[in-house]
């Protein structure tokens, strides 16, 4: 298996070693869902993949459907271990927030589907978690992202924010010891198998 290795660890040392295995991180979108597939090994965050899965211009039912198998797919390829997705947040537009919650519920499906356990992380968590602010734009996102794993280009921004959801499970579960024990330690919801 082919990854790039982490050096943001060293630079911010915390201990990780009860939290190993591989996390994907999703960003729902019903016209595009960006994920972010990192592995957590000893002290080290490894990037494995990221990238969006882009549903074509159909129906949404058919949209969502692609979702679903895109995400059961990363979930396969990747043989991860915890899915951790955004939660939903208010939206001017109630039409949109009813999409993005479809979106959500089809990636969430595929996840329990896989028999993973889910978490969900509301944005300024995520970001504070990453950038140390919970009103970080998504340039500082995504500069924070390619830092912290090492990568050597910026992420677009779909991806860097699945990435950055990814990494705060990873923060969330280190501060409470265990993956598990992550559903207590923060705003967040664990779907139950």
């Amino acid at each position: 298996m082919m990854y790039r290795t982490s050096t943001a660890m060293e630079r911010f040392p915390i201990a990780l070693s009860k939290i190993e295995g591989i996390v994907l991180g999703i960003d729902p979108g019903s016209r595009v869902t960006g994920y972010g597939v990192i592995a957590v090994d000893g002290k080290q965050l490894n990037y494995l993949a990221s990238g969006c899965i882009k549903p074509s211009r159909g129906a949404l039912p058919q949209r969502l459907g692609e979702i679903f198998l895109g995400v059961a797919k990363l979930i396969g390829d990747h043989g991860a271990d915890v899915l951790a997705i955004e939660d939903v947040f208010l939206a001017r537009n109630p039409s949109s927030a009813l999409k993005l919650g479809q979106a959500r519920g089809v990636a969430i499906a595929a996840g329990v589907a896989a028999d993973l356990d889910v978490y969900e992380y509301a944005a300024r968590a995520v970001k504070k978690a990453v950038v140390g602010t919970g009103r970080a734009s998504k340039a500082q996102v995504q500069h924070m992202v390619r830092v912290l794993l090492n990568l050597p280009g910026v992420p677009s921004p779909d991806a860097a924010d699945a990435l950055a959801i990814a990494i705060c499970h990873v923060n969330t579960a280190i501060g409470s010891g265990t993956h598990a024990a992550a559903a207590d330690a923060g705003p967040k919801t664990r779907w139950e198998k």
